[in-house]
């Protein structure tokens, strides 16, 4: 056990850590220190963001251009680890700049958050008092709403909702925010705390209720599940302009794709890689601008099971000789607070999106992975997926095989035309070194 860790500067933190795990290695020391920013004033930066930092932790940002979003022109900055994520992106950005792009709608923009309490009084008399205090509780939070109301946001509505026949003697606050551009986290659970004290005060100071009636705040806290923050992202063209160098059948192709989508609607075994697929494109987005890719993943995830079965966030029709393929999802993101103001490369990737509103945003990120399942979609009803993502792959097995530049220009050539996977690049790199490898 060690008291007093937090206390202790960086590197006496990585003094016991090394000391303590590593036998005192000094290459493992090293390690941590590489990655340290050599400008001090922005290492400060990411010490600050997070308890205990003792170095940075790298992801590769990519690029994927030519996205035509109601009809303008983007570049999507993409934070992923996985090697086929941004290709898969930019095939599918590039096939449907040809075919009108795509479009987008804001449904909604809501997000809620609860003060949870328990009261064993009157029913009756608890939802009279709540309406003779209701204006009061959202004009105690006027100090907290000013900012935000300047924005175009704010406090949109609450309501009592009784919940006793879940939980004894459980009831809520629900509260409906409007956040403008920012995703809200602080500025809710300020509204929501104000709430809880301004509603307890009330209720002891009212002569209203029994003496033995009484209430409990348990505690008060926006929620991640924002089913009433929606954006909708879609593409559709005429079936016969599918056709590509991989997509011989137009007809065939649709049929396909619909069939693979209703597939993930039906079978939980598929449904989780589909929309694990989507998410590679959404988070790499939101990770790269700032955003909460934990609240983005649990909300999405909770929204495909909405119905009682988890199921596909993606949707694809044919109608009318068209073929339509959409996406419905919740995402509550911004593009103002949080690290948004202090990261200097989600500032970079923010202005590369140019600048875009919160709402902006979630249309950008939608689309992101709506072009993502549509190429892996693609792949898999064509190709085969591991083509496409062991080819992407090569490069990291070949540096995991320790291969020189040399080996790896040549072998990247070779590969071209072979069939990709850890063992037959093993054996082509063993023969190179013998100069037995046949072209």
């Amino acid at each position: 056990m060690k008291e007093g860790f937090s206390k202790l500067n960086k590197s006496e933190k990585i003094d016991w850590v090394i000391d303590n795990f590593f036998n005192s290695s000094k290459i493992d020391s090293d390690i941590l220190k590489k990655y340290w920013s050599n400008d001090e004033e922005l290492q400060k930066i990411h010490d600050e963001f997070s308890e205990n930092t003792i170095s940075n932790f790298f992801l590769p940002l990519g690029i994927a251009p030519n996205f035509i979003i109601d009809n303008k022109n983007y570049t999507i900055p993409m934070a992923t680890e996985e090697s086929s994520v941004v290709a898969a992106a930019c095939k599918a950005a590039k096939y449907w700049s040809k075919r009108g792009g795509f479009r987008t709608e804001i449904i909604d923009t809501i997000k809620t958050g609860q003060v949870h309490f328990k009261y064993n009084g009157s029913k009756e008399k608890l939802f009279k008092f709540f309406e003779s205090i209701k204006i009061k509780l959202i004009s105690e939070c006027s100090g907290l709403t000013k900012n935000m109301e300047k924005r175009g946001g704010g406090i949109l509505n609450i309501e009592l909702i009784d919940k006793t026949s879940s939980i004894k003697n459980y009831y809520q606050l629900n509260s409906e925010f409007n956040t403008a551009d920012s995703m809200g986290a602080n500025f809710i659970n300020s509204c929501l705390e104000q709430y809880a004290k301004t509603f307890e005060t009330e209720f002891n100071e009212s002569d209203y209720f029994e003496k033995n009636d009484g209430i409990e705040i348990l505690m008060s806290i926006l929620s991640n599940y924002v089913p009433e923050c929606i954006v909708k992202s879609q593409v559709r063209c005429k079936v016969d302009e599918l056709k590509s160098d991989d997509i011989v059948d137009p007809l065939k192709f649709a049929q396909r794709f619909v069939d693979a989508i209703e597939i993930a609607k039906k079978d939980i075994n598929r449904a989780v890689t589909h929309n694990k697929g989507i998410m590679n494109g959404i988070d790499s987005v939101v990770i790269a601008t700032g955003n909460d890719f934990r609240a983005v993943e649990a909300c999405t995830h909770a929204y495909a099971s909405k119905d009682g079965v988890y199921s596909s966030l993606t949707h694809a029709a044919i109608e009318n000789d068209e073929f339509v393929y959409w996406i419905e999802i919740p995402l509550a993101i911004g593009s103002v607070g949080g690290i948004t103001n202090l990261h200097p490369l989600v500032k970079w990737c923010l202005k590369l999106l140019k600048n875009p509103s919160g709402s902006e945003l979630m249309k950008i990120i939608s689309v992101a992975g709506l072009a993502q399942n549509f190429a892996a979609i693609r792949s898999l009803i064509t190709s085969g997926i591991q083509l496409g993502h062991m080819k992407m792959h090569l490069i990291n097995i070949l540096n995991s095989l320790s291969a020189n530049e040399s080996e790896k220009k040549i072998l990247i050539e070779y590969f071209k035309k072979h069939k990709v996977s850890f063992r037959d690049v093993e054996d082509a790199l063993n023969k190179l070194k013998k100069n037995e490898l046949d072209f």
